[in-house]
Formats: C-alpha cells, structure tokens, sequence
C-alpha cells in the first residue's frame, strides 16, 4: 500500500478513471442547483441523480469525480468518533446505461491491487456482496479473491424510496487485531458489529432495478439502461493509507489542529481530543460552504452554518480560546486544500471577515447565554420549553447546542415544548402579517420617507451613500445582521410589473451585505433587503453596490422575448389578444392573455418561429418616456392590471411591439439569442398560459427533444430522424392490423367457449350456468356472454376467469328473472367477497375480480342449492 498524500490520493483515483474512457466532472457547489428537495450536496451521486433517473442524458456515460458533500445528521457524533464529519470528500465513477457490474468490479480490483495505483494488500482487504447477487460473487472469485473474504450480508441493497436501486458490493480495509478488542475476527463483519477494525473504504452499487413499495423486491422490475454508483471516502482512504489513529491525523485535518494548538491553552493530547476535532471539521465545513455561497442566517442551510459555527467556538472555550479565533484558521483549510480547489483562494479574505462577523455576533451573547444556561441546569432536572425557547430567541443559542450542553450534565430538554414555543412565534408572525400587510407598505417610518433613490438601469456598479436604514419597519442608525436599505441612487431593479427583482451585493472596505429582494417603498423608492455578511452598515455609509449582472442578463431577455410573443399572437390569432399577467425570471418567463381555445402544435410553431424571426431582425430597441395620451395615440399597448402616472415609459422592439413597461430589456433583439416555447396551457376559463425561455434553457428544451428524438429513433430502428414518422406510422397501421386479428381471434374463441358452454347449463333455483375457465380474460367473457345469451335469455350465469394474479368475474341475469328480484350486481358482490376480492355492478351485467380461489367449491356448492 502506497503512503498517499490526500491530493496524490484523489488525483490518482480521477486518473485512472480518466484512463478508462471517464470524463472527469468537477465538483458541484455544495449548494444544490435547482433541487429543492436538498439542503446540501450531501453525496456523490447528488449533483448528478437526474442522470440516474432518466430526466437528462450526459454528454458521456462514463463520469468520473471528487465530490464536496456536507451532512449534518449526525453532527453530534463528529468528535467522539474516528470517521464522522460534516464536510467530506467523495470519491466516484459511475455508468449511465454503459458498463456494468463485471468492468466496475474488474475496475475496482485493478486500482486496489496494481503496483501502478494503490497497491494494497489483498489479504488486508475483505468484500460483502447481496446472497442473491452470485454473479458479484463469482467476479471477485474470478479475480482472485480468496473465498474467505467474500461475507454475503442481507443489507447489501441499496434503496432509497421509489427510484432506481440494486445490489452493492462493499470493500473492508482490516485495521487489524489492536483494533479488536474482544478477538471477534471477521465476526464483527458478519454480524455487521460496530468496530474500529474493519473500515469500508469503498462502496460500489448495481442500479439495475426500478423499487417499487406496493411489491415485493424480488417483483422489481429492471432498469431499461442499467448504472453504476460507487462512493469511496476520501478521509477514510487517507486515515488507512497514511496509517493514522484516525481520520484527524491525516494531512486533511492535521495542520488545522497543530494551528489551533498554538491559540489553546490545553493541548491536543490533553484534551481528550474531542474539541480540536470538532474545530478541524467544522471550520472546513464554514469555509467551503461559505465559499459556495452560503450566508449565515435563522433558516435553512444558514441556520445550519450558524449551529456549526457557535458549536466550534463552545468547544473552542474547553481548550482555552476565548476570543474569536476560527477566522484565523480558514488560511489553513485553504492551504491544505487549494491544490484541488484553487477558487478558494479568491474567496479567503471574504471568508475569513464572514466568519469573524458571526463569532463577535455569538460571542456578545455568549456568556450571557450560558450563564443562564448554568443556572437552568443547577436549579432544575429538565429545561423546559419556554426556558430552552428563551435560550434560542434571545442568547442566539441553537436548540441542538442547548440539548448538547444539557447532556453533558445528564439533564434533558423538553423539546415538544420547544416546538410548541416555536408555533405560538410563527403564529403571532403570520397574524401580525395579516393584520398589517406589507411591512413596506404599512409602516409609518417609510411612509414619511420621501428622499429620492433614482434607478439607474445601464452599470453593473454604483457607487452611493446610504440615505435610510429599517428593520422591521422602523427607523435605525445601523444594521449589523439583517434589514432594508435606502440607497442616494440605485442600479437593482425593484420587483414590479411582473419581473423579479434583482440580486447582487454592498460593500466598503469595512463591511459586505448581500441584497436579496427589491421592492418598491410607498413613495416609489428602491427598498433593500440586505443580510450583513460582516461589519456594519450604517446611516451616511458610502458604498458601492454591484449587480449580479449574468441574472440581470437572463431576467431581460426573457422580458423582451415576452414583448414579442405578444405581438407574434396578435398577429397569428387575432387582435382580440390581451394581457392577463406575466412573470419574467431569470429561468423563465410566463405570458397570460385572453383566448378562447387551445393554440394547435402547428400555430405554437409558427409562432414560435416567429418571435426567432424577430430576434433575427437585430433591430435596436427603443426606449422613450411620453405623455400617457401621447403613448397611447402611438399605439402602444398596456398590461389590463397596471396604473400610470402622467408620463409613461413607451419600450418598442422590432417595431412590432410597442408597449408601456418599465422593466429592463436588451439593447437589439439580437441579444435575446435562442428562444423557445416551453409549454401552452389554459389556467381559466377564456384565459391562456405560454411559458417561454431564453439563451441556455431555450437551448436545453431544443437538445431535451432532440434527445427524445433520438431514442424514439433507436426504438423504432430507424436510420435518421425524417425516418421516424414513416416508421411509426407503419408500426401504428400494424399495431390496428393486429389488433383486428386479436378481436377475430377473440370472437372465434368466445364462440367456441360458448359452443362449450352452452350444454352445461343447469337449472337450479339460482344460477343456471357457473363456469371457471382458465383461459379466459374479462373481455374474452364479454364475448362469452354475448354469445350465451341469445340462446339463454332468460338465465343467470356467472364466468370465472383468470387474468395474470387476478380472477375477473362476470355475471349476467335475464330481464324476467330481474323482476323476480334477481340482482348481478348483488350476485358478483358476495362471489368476490368469498374469493378475497371485490366487485358489483348493474341488475343485468356486473364485474368484479377475486385474489383467490380456495373457497371456489364453496361458492360453486351455495349458489347451485
């Protein structure tokens, strides 16, 4: 086994993918783009599951990577343990529908065992695998792995919920017998005990199954395009390559503890090693969450960096730090880290001013926190709700650091309490926004603020002076965490007329604040909502504001694609075309108007190309500010919602489209670039919706149908693209031809059954005819029945047939004998009841369907008395 530094480690895991045939995909940031069902990138797969589910096709099969991941759900664990942490690194390589198992494990050997890559010790390292994947088995076998360490384990199955799963095989690395204690040996893995001895270092998972909760695994069905899924930790393969205690003495983490030695006053070995561990992993996780754009906050995944935050500094207090300090250490993370993840660097200093702000934040509450904290656990035997809800919503203190503290003192915290303090808040927030509506629109402060903040549209930067600073409505000389801006002039655009608005950031030499929402004041004014990264805004502060300019970008050309949608409509479906609402975003934007009835596939083509036309045109947009009637008489249009002062912002594009608006738009249509329809649909009646989008989604909905194409394609075997229709249309008129033949057969069957059947009528005070015939299905005894009764009217009769898992039951009753008070309905209900299923119907026609058959003769012998 080589000694591996964790670079050397991870640049040789991506070569030697690399060179077997995998493209090497970077890192995706920590926060997830665009799914909303993480709160962070917390694996591997993560970033690129919508690969394995069949949403999106990558531009190559095979993929190879290094993967930033964050959990937090075992964070209480980080520090007691050898291996937990809340930042990690996770090596992959995985197949979309190219190889399979045989290359993936063949793969896996090769770079565990050849002298040129890892070069372990094939006895050191022992495989699990499902006793139903034999074919696993045998591979390893094959390669030369002794039978005794090959463990079948009845866990080896990965699934998550509903989606793809299969089979894995899992790699042990032994530590050996100073790691086992009690002597249990390979016992420890067999009965999958926790221990020190046997580390996975690898997992590698055979997605060839569709889960499915309503049947049984074995019932699963296969995947179409077969994958591959493997995850090896990066810190555990260095802490076993390396040779250390634990993952913490390896050169990921290491420096960061000698670092946070010289600060201490307790040492590392005399501390019992816990809090320098706990300081090691989270300040990574701060510097690389913070470094993909994180903020601190009160909610989610802000909320978290808070919790990780303040809990590193508890436990810097029990080594002697007493002041800020885990600022001074992201110098170190990055050092030990830039050589994979150069982009650090640029970020270190905003980091580092970041994480001071937060600390000096905690620590002005600290102390008062946990002094009453002390007193709460030295005068009772629980913390109640109200007591811990105090702790949070006035010391600061994270529900998760009060029950960690109250632990440690063999004290328990009434979290149902909590949570119920926590609901009387949310539900005083959500009455006090009923009662007052919008805090910009209702409060006083602002309603008698009547400074001027001009919007200027045409820079990315500004420079201005704050004017006007609020939180929660009321006037204030300085923010330090969260709150509303007024700024001399302004460049974000506020949201109105249905654009977003937009985002960016403030900042001086002293201080950073990230703008998230812009809205307008009561007087007009660009109103800023802003969240102090560090250091403090204050009344009279110059700054410069700056423009997140690629959304800008993005936000305009969906907004001008809108305008000329509007006039492609007007054009294709008539003057009668109005405007009922819109939405321009920076993903995509939604035009409503007035029409009466769906807009075919062709129409939504010809218009589609049309507005392409238009951008085509590269004609100059003109902008020009006109008295309302003057605009009107130009014969520009309107949104039906909006209200006008005196003087109006007339936007002319193409010369086609000449509307009020005062939202942002390209300088030529040129600009807009690509542009696609996205979906048409009705959202009321007389009202329609067409989504469109621009530059790269447009391009994204072009290649998703290509891409569709290209399968239909493959499955139809035709040769190019023009083939399709043909092949389809083919296959569609055989599809009709067979399905006539089947009705034939059907009907020559049915008739031959009922020839059968037609002599084993009885008569009897109920049922004349009760018949099981195996081969037949619900429709074949439609057929059946048909045929039955044009020589047996008036009869009762019941078919049992057998229809895959089910048996589907049909019964018939003559008109005479429904008089008589004869029910099918009635009939069919007690048959399926009897046979475990269900079922009824009409007097004369009924179906149903049993799940077994094992009190068919009971049936049979109570209907024939």
């Amino acid at each position: 086994m080589k000694p591996l530094s964790g670079l050397q480690i991870r640049q040789m895991w991506l070569d030697f993918f690399a060179s077997k045939g995998h493209i090497i995909i970077p890192s995706a940031s920590l926060v997830p783009y665009q799914d909303p069902t993480l709160l962070w990138i917390n694996s591997g797969v993560a970033a690129i599951k919508h690969y394995f589910d069949g949403r999106e096709i990558p531009s190559h099969p095979r993929l190879t990577n290094a993967q930033k991941s964050i959990r937090t759900n075992d964070i209480e664990q980080v520090g007691y343990t050898a291996r937990h942490h809340t930042f990690f690194e996770m090596l992959g390589n995985f197949s979309i529908g190219d190889y399979f198992r045989k290359e993936a494990i063949t793969w896996a050997y090769e770079l565990l065992f050849s002298p040129q890559w890892f070069a372990f010790d094939q006895d050191k390292l022992y495989f699990t695998y499902s006793p139903l994947d034999l074919e696993t088995k045998k591979i390893w076998l094959d390669l030369g792995i002794k039978e005794d360490h090959l463990i079948p384990l009845e866990g080896n199955f990965w699934e998550i919920g509903e989606g793809p799963c299969g089979p894995d095989t899992e790699i042990f690395y032994d530590r050996g017998v100073g790691y086992d204690p009690q002597g249990l040996g390979i016992e420890l893995l067999q009965k999958e005990l926790s221990n020190d001895r046997y580390i996975e270092i690898w997992n590698i998972v055979f997605s060839q199954y569709q889960s499915d909760p309503k049947v049984k695994r074995s019932q699963y069905k296969e995947l179409p395009n077969k994958n591959i899924d493997t995850g090896s930790g990066l810190e555990r393969l260095a802490c076993i390559m390396q040779g250390t205690e634990t993952n913490f003495e390896t050169d990921l983490f290491f420096p960061i503890i000698r670092q946070t030695e010289t600060l201490a006053s307790i040492a590392y070995t005399e501390s019992g090693y816990r809090p320098y561990r706990v300081i090691a992993d989270h300040i990574r996780t701060l510097t690389f969450a913070l470094a993909d754009g994180a903020l601190f906050s009160n909610e989610g995944r802000g909320y978290v960096l808070r919790r990780i935050l303040r809990r590193a500094l508890r436990y810097g207090r029990k080594i002697g730090i007493y002041q800020p300090f885990l600022y001074t250490l992201v110098p170190t993370v990055i050092s030990i880290m830039q050589g994979f993840y150069p982009y650090l660097t640029h970020h270190q200093s905003r980091i580092e001013k970041m994480v001071l702000a937060e600390e000096n934040r905690f620590i002005h509450t600290l102390v008062h926190g946990e002094s009453l904290l002390k007193t709460m656990l030295e005068t009772s035997q629980t913390i109640s709700g109200p007591q811990a809800f105090k702790l949070y919503d006035t010391y600061g203190f994270p529900i998760e650091l009060t029950t960690e503290i109250a632990s440690e003192h063999q004290i328990e915290v009434d979290l149902s309490g909590f949570e119920h303090e926590m609901e009387k808040q949310k539900e005083l927030a959500r009455q006090a926004r009923t009662q007052t509506g919008s805090m910009h629109k209702q409060s006083s402060a602002l309603l008698s603020f009547t400074q001027p903040s001009p919007f200027v549209e045409t820079v990315t930067t500004l420079k201005a002076s704050v004017i006007g600073l609020f939180k929660d409505g009321e006037h204030v000389n300085v923010l330090d965490d969260e709150g509303d801006v007024m700024f001399s002039t302004t460049l974000f655009y506020a949201e109105s007329g249905g654009q977003i608005d937009d985002t960016g950031y403030v900042e001086s030499s002293t201080m950073r604040a990230e703008v998230y929402h812009v809205v307008k004041a009561p007087h007009k004014q660009h109103l800023h909502s802003v969240t102090l990264s560090y250091g403090q805004l204050k009344l009279g502060d110059e700054v410069t504001l700056t423009l997140d300019q690629p959304r800008r970008d993005k936000i305009t050309k969906n907004h001008s694609s809108v305008h000329l949608l509007q006039a492609s409509l007007k054009k294709h479906l008539g003057s009668h075309i109005l405007q009922q609402g819109s939405y321009v975003g920076d993903e995509y934007a939604r035009f409503d108007f007035s029409h009466d009835a769906r807009i075919s596939e062709s129409d939504l083509l010809l218009i589609e190309k049309d507005v392409i036309t238009m951008i085509e045109d590269a004609t100059p947009t003109t902008i020009e500010k006109l008295p309302i009637e003057e605009a009107r008489k130009s014969g520009a249009t309107a949104p039906f919602d909006e209200k006008y002062g005196d003087i109006v912002r007339v936007v002319t594009l193409n010369n086609r489209s000449k509307e009020f608006c005062g939202g942002t738009h390209v300088t030529n249509t040129k600009d807009i670039g690509m542009f696609a329809v996205m979906s048409e649909e009705s959202i009321a009646s007389g009202t329609r919706r067409i989504t469109v989008a621009t530059g790269l989604k447009a391009y994204e909905r072009f290649k998703q149908k290509e891409q569709a194409l290209t399968q239909i394609r493959h499955l139809v075997k035709a040769t190019s693209s023009s083939e399709v229709y043909d092949r389809i249309k083919a296959m569609l008129q055989e599809q009709i031809t067979l399905r006539q033949a089947l009705e034939e057969a059907n009907v020559h069957q049915a008739n031959m059954l009922a020839s059968t059947l037609n002599n084993s009528f009885v008569q009897t005070p109920i049922i004349h005819l009760f018949s099981y015939q195996p081969s037949m299905t619900r429709s074949l005894m439609l057929h059946v029945i048909d045929q039955l009764k044009l020589s047996h009217p008036e009869s009762v009769m019941i078919l049992i047939g057998k229809d895959k898992d089910q048996y589907p039951l049909v019964a018939y009753v003559g008109p005479t004998l429904i008089k008589q008070g004869y029910h099918a309905g009635q009939l069919i209900k007690t048959v399926s009841t009897t046979l475990l299923g269900s079922g009824g119907g009409k007097p004369d026609l009924a179906f149903g369907a049993g799940k077994s058959l094992d009190r068919l003769q009971h049936v049979f012998e109570g209907l024939m008395k």
